[in-house]
């Protein structure tokens, strides 16, 4: 069996999976990839076990899997890759040249984010990658961005504007979960990503809000992205947040380069989500 191997670059590399049975196939990808991504950390597997294995020693950026691999479908893998607690959210596109019969099938669930049509060609496939491990820090989308400092939401509020992000304040828990209500009632979502400080005044904590988004709207990580920001370094308060429903973590002191990239990555995600399904 072919080997997984990652080639460990700094931890601001983009580490995009390959998970095809073809050799001749990863192959093809990964030279597409390191051309149009110069630096990308590759990690090339052949089947769903090694994916899974892969992941366990350090979390990956992006995934592009066949959708029949030698030990499992990749619609079974997305959803077994999305069980790794301490893996954030990430884009799992599906590859293949039959996958439009399959869907009219079996609709891709929130498991996996896109797919892509081999017909379309590969150059085409790490250009399309490059739009999401690589995404400009410009955009155009909404924020319930709750926090309940005026000072620290001052500051972060204009990073987030700077680059086209429309922000919508909420100082608590529950008034952000009343503009979710709100939104719902009228057959929205109410905003693309949430950006939600853990403690917070009020009944409520960040930890509460993420709970009622997954449990009582249903909202998955795909459908309505969660960011949170912790000033806390315990690893397993953190996976506990992830476990929770975060997609991913900003830790305090927050860096405006890496706050704004996860924010435009979860972003990303979602709206393309979004546009496939035809949800508002």
């Amino acid at each position: 069996m072919h080997t997984g191997i990652a080639r460990h670059l700094p931890s601001d590399t983009p580490r995009v999976m390959v998970v095809d049975g073809s050799r001749v196939v990863r192959r093809m990808i990964e030279q597409l990839l390191l051309k149009e991504l110069p630096g990308v950390s590759m990690v090339s597997c052949d089947s769903g076990a090694e994916a899974l294995q892969a992941v366990l020693g350090a979390p990956v950026d992006f995934v592009t899997t066949a959708l029949r691999l030698p030990d499992m479908d990749g619609m079974e893998l997305a959803r077994a890759l999305r069980q790794q607690v301490q893996q954030a959210y990430m884009p799992i596109v599906v590859v293949s040249g039959d996958v439009t019969e399959r869907l009219e099938a079996r609709a891709l669930g929130e498991d996996v984010t896109d797919y892509f049509d081999k017909a379309l060609g590969f150059p085409a496939l790490a250009a399309f990658i490059r739009g999401y491990v690589r995404a400009e820090q410009k955009a155009s989308g909404a924020v319930l961005y709750v926090e309940d400092s005026r000072v620290v939401a001052l500051a972060t509020r204009r990073m987030m504007e700077k680059c086209g992000l429309t922000v919508l304040h909420s100082i608590s828990a529950e008034d952000a979960l009343a503009l979710l209500e709100t939104a719902h009632a009228q057959g929205r979502i109410g905003a693309d990503v949430v950006l939600t400080d853990v403690n917070l005044k009020g009944a409520l904590s960040g930890a509460d809000l993420i709970a009622r988004v997954r449990g009582e709207f249903g909202y998955g990580k795909g459908r309505l992205p969660i960011l949170v920001m912790t000033g806390d370094d315990n690893a397993r308060n953190q996976a506990a947040l992830l476990k929770a429903g975060a997609n991913d973590l900003v830790q305090k002191p927050i860096e405006e380069r890496l706050l704004i990239t996860k924010l435009l990555f979860q972003l990303r995600v979602s709206q393309h989500l979004r546009q496939r399904t035809g949800v508002a």
